[in-house]
């Protein structure tokens, strides 16, 4: 006869324990985000140029009034201009929450890209806004750049998509 106290019960407790589930189990059932990847990454790639654009002429007629006429009257369509690309490349950061593909892509493409480029070799900075149509926005577009804004702006959206996904798999693991 056993000396121990719950010997002498018929439940076998190191039974009790519950196998543990296969991990390729749990990876089955996390849900599927292939739409949530998608709809941010068209929106990096489509809104972040249109924001980039808005803000560069934006910015280039508030320089252009400021500069040429030395005087502080401001230009209502610069200022909506800068505005619009301002919520823009917010909407770009939020769409971060979905899939940080988004935010990353339009960084890495729109931003980080042509702004390294642009500070290595300056002529690749001038071929690359040479592709655009002669504009005012081309001109703003040339100015944001060698100014050092889009790689800003790139790195930015490149950190704001890393923190979404960060986030994401600390909540999740």
């Amino acid at each position: 006869m056993s000396t121990h106290r719950y010997a002498d019960y018929e439940v076998d407790y190191e039974n009790d324990y519950e196998e543990q589930d296969d991990p390729t189990d749990a990876l089955d059932e996390r849900p599927r985000r292939g739409a949530a990847h998608v709809v941010s990454a068209l929106g990096g790639l489509v809104l972040t140029p249109v924001a980039l654009g808005l803000l560069s002429w934006g910015g280039l007629r508030q320089q252009q009034l400021i500069q040429a006429t030395l005087s502080t009257n401001r230009d209502p369509l610069g200022i909506a201009l800068l505005a619009g690309g301002a919520i823009l490349l917010l909407v770009v950061a939020a769409l971060g929450a979905l899939s940080a593909v988004g935010p990353i892509l339009g960084g890495l493409i729109y931003g980080v890209l042509p702004g390294v480029a642009a500070m290595a070799v300056p002529e690749w900075g001038f071929r690359l806004v040479n592709l655009m149509p002669k504009s005012d926005i081309a001109y703003g577009v040339m100015d944001f750049l060698f100014i050092g804004g889009l790689l800003g702006v790139g790195f930015l959206l490149v950190g704001s998509g890393l923190a979404n996904a960060l986030v994401r798999r600390r909540r999740e693991g």
